[in-house]
């Protein structure tokens, strides 16, 4: 998915030279996180609001480069890798970089969590199914498989817990009928932590356990 047409370029990066106050009284115009610093057209890093309010007003930003944060991606990293990015250095705020590590813009970490809205796991109807098993004892493949065998699509997979030695998958199925598809999963041993409106078992548990009840108090 080409990213290249979300950079944006309304921001310069501020220079060096510049004093801790223009920075503080840029912070204060926007809502981003971090602003971009150069030098000569050479990208340096990025500051932090919160480091930027602890220098006093008259310092120049350079000496501040202590807190100069150097993340960036270049124009050809994909969005799943910008949005990794995104998340590690908590940031809503991405600078872009060329291949010759010239300043190209930054990208918005709203719009690229607006391209999940895009895709066919969000944009496609179908159920979500949550399901648990031993992080030894799964594969993707298994899971595709037993899916797929009930006749139903798998629009997308990830993995949304692992905890000890126990892992979770969310999974996006495009098809009705997902009943079968939980019950096959129940047949190969996986949990099903969170499963669907169609899912009769338990239901079915449930109209059990009531009548049993009933035939006790009789």
């Amino acid at each position: 998915m080409p990213l290249q047409q979300y950079i944006i370029n309304d921001i310069k990066p501020l220079n060096i030279n510049e004093k801790v106050s223009d920075l503080k009284m840029m912070f204060n115009e926007l809502t981003y996180s971090h602003i971009p610093i150069e030098n000569n057209g050479t990208y340096l890093g990025c500051i932090s609001e919160n480091d930027a309010y602890i220098f006093e007003g008259q310092n120049k930003i350079g000496d501040c480069n202590y807190a100069f944060e150097g993340f960036f991606v270049r124009s050809t990293t994909t969005w799943l890798d910008v949005l990794e990015e995104f998340a590690q250095n908590s940031c809503n705020i991405m600078p872009v970089l060329g291949t010759h590590n010239e300043y190209l813009g930054y990208y918005e970490l709203n719009d690229i969590i607006g391209l999940f809205n895009e895709t066919p796991f969000f944009a496609e109807p179908g159920g979500i199914l949550i399901v648990e098993k031993g992080i030894s004892d799964y594969s993707f493949s298994e899971i595709s498989q037993i899916v797929e065998s009930n006749g139903a699509r798998l629009l997308g997979a990830f993995i949304s817990k692992m905890e000890s030695d126990v892992v979770q998958v969310t999974l996006k199925i495009g098809s009705s009928g997902l009943n079968d598809v939980i019950q096959s999963f129940r047949r190969y041993s996986y949990n099903i932590v969170s499963g669907h409106e169609e899912d009769t078992y338990i239901e079915s548990l449930k109209e059990r356990s009531d009548y049993l009840k009933k035939y006790l108090d009789i």
